[in-house]
This record gives C-alpha cells, structure tokens and sequence, in this order.
C-alpha cells in the first residue's frame, strides 16, 4: 500500500498513518459486528464489541447502540449513562429524554423521571407522551391526583389518546371515582376491540359497581382472548365466589396458581387442588389470603 501511494501520490504512507487506518478499518468492524449481534439478539456479545469500539474511538452512534444492547441484558444504570452522554452531546433531543426517562422507570426512580420529563417539556411543553410519562413517574411515588391531572393534560391535547385514558381510568378506579373510570372505560371500549387492559378496566369497574355477572361476562373475553392471563383467572374466581359459584372459583384458582405457581404463597398453604373435603372452605380462604378485591 505504501508502494502505491508513492508511485501515483509521490508520498510513502507513514507508520502512524497506517496505524491510523488499521485501527479505523477494526473500529469499523467492530461497529458492523456489533449492530449484527444486537439485530441477532446476542446483546452481551454486542455490549463486548460496542465497548471495543468505543475504546478505539468516540462514536455517538455506537454509544447509542451500546445503550439498547445494555438494556437489553439489564445493565440499566449503565445504558443510563450512555444516554446521558449522548444527551449532552444533543441537550434538546426530546426523543433521547424520552428513552431516559423509560429507563429510569425501569430502574422505579421516579424522581428522576419527573426531572427528565422537565427537562423535556422545556424543549417541547405539548407532547402529551411526556405528560403520560410524568404521570407515570407520580403513579410510582403514589401522588394519584397529579397523575390523573398530567393524564387530563394528554388527552386535552390529543382526544384520542389511548394509554392516557386507559392509564387515568385505572387510576380514578384505585381513588374510588368509580363513575369518572367507568366514562374513560367506556370510551375505550367504543374505539377499541377486544384490549385486554381495556377489559380488564371494565370487568373491575362492573365488579365494583356490584353487577358481578357483567364483570364475569368481561373476564370471559379476557381469557378467551388469552387464555394465560393468570391475573384475570384470579380475579374472575374472587367474583364467581362472591355470587356463590364456588366450583367456578375452584376451576379459576386451579387456573391461577398452574399459570402463577409462585401465586402458592400468596394462599400460605390454605388451598389444596386435590385430597380435601371441604374445597368449599379452602377455595373461600386462599382467595382471602390473596385478596383481589378486599374480601372480608
């Protein structure tokens, strides 16, 4: 190479000027293997390679890559700072706040969600994805009544805004406005088919009203929908016993606990599948125990 560089350029190719392209091409290399390992879903060896790389040289777009394969192996605090980095490379790129502050969500520091969705709402203060995020971040520090006030705040700004509502019924539900949850559920239930949040919100909402064969009809559709929602077996049992239907609750603790084993400690032992006389009183006390619905 440096023949051919001194005969077409008159310049012999210095030994710090291959050493400059030997180490790009391997940089090169090293981002090109990496993005194939993290699309194949090899994240750990991505993270090996994208570090590499970045050790050879400064990259915004490797940190950037580096930060989704971190994530993906559950090194948060340190995709954390990857993003941080390149956030202050980039101080007004909401969309690098927005992937923050899903980070810090995950790491359930909602402190530091709500100064990222500041930050944000600086640059951009009508994006109702950051209002929903906020309200996330006062949902994880228990503040309700804030967080249907960002969630009002979101669907002001965009009426249809699906994840707000459903996130705001939820909430108006736990605070006890059973009427203001029921307006957002049956909204959601007008544009949407077959959501299995949206009727999960409706069953607990009819459950709550007190008509529990409505809110049996709405767990029908969830685990017809899917048929591995432990959750929804559960909870549909709690009202089958309510109404006295204590062979269907039996079927749904079966249900629940084959889905949830760990669900076993919930009942501390009170509830046998099989071997016992009165499943009656077993089924009655382990949902007790879990207590779906504040049973007495």
């Amino acid at each position: 190479m440096g023949f051919l560089k001194s005969l077409f350029n008159g310049k012999v190719e210095t030994p710090e000027e291959k050493k400059k392209e030997e180490e790009s091409r391997n940089f090169d290399v090293l981002k090109y293997d990496g993005v194939k390992a993290l699309r194949l879903g090899e994240s750990a060896h991505a993270v090996e390679l994208f570090t590499r790389a970045l050790e050879m040289q400064d990259d915004l777009e490797v940190r950037d890559y580096l930060s989704q394969a971190l994530i993906h192996v559950n090194r948060l605090e340190e995709a954390y700072d990857q993003l941080q980095q390149l956030a202050e490379a980039e101080p007004e790129n909401v969309q690098l706040l927005v992937r923050m502050t899903d980070v810090a969500y995950m790491l359930e520091d909602y402190d530091r969600m709500e100064e990222l969705c500041e930050r944000a709402m600086l640059v951009d203060k009508d994006n109702p994805m950051l209002m929903v995020l906020y309200a996330r971040a006062c949902i994880g520090r228990g503040d309700l009544v804030n967080a249907v006030a960002m969630l009002t705040r979101a669907i002001t700004m965009r009426e249809d805004n699906g994840d707000a509502r459903l996130l705001r019924g939820e909430m108006l539900l736990e605070m006890g406005d059973v009427e203001s949850a029921d307006e957002d559920a049956k909204w959601l239930d007008d544009h949407s088919s077959g959501v299995e949040e949206v009727l999960m919100l409706s069953a607990r909402i009819e459950e709550r009203k007190g008509n529990h064969e409505k809110a049996v009809e709405y767990y029908d559709q969830v685990v017809k929908a899917n048929p591995f929602h432990a959750v929804a077996f559960k909870e549909r049992g709690a009202v089958r016993l309510a109404i006295g239907d204590k062979e269907g609750a039996e079927a749904d603790m079966r249900s629940y606990l084959e889905l949830n084993p760990e669900g076993m400690d919930e009942v501390t032992g009170e509830y046998s599948a099989e071997g016992k006389e009165d499943i009656g009183r077993q089924v009655e006390q382990a949902y007790r125990n879990s207590n779906p619905f504040g049973l007495g």
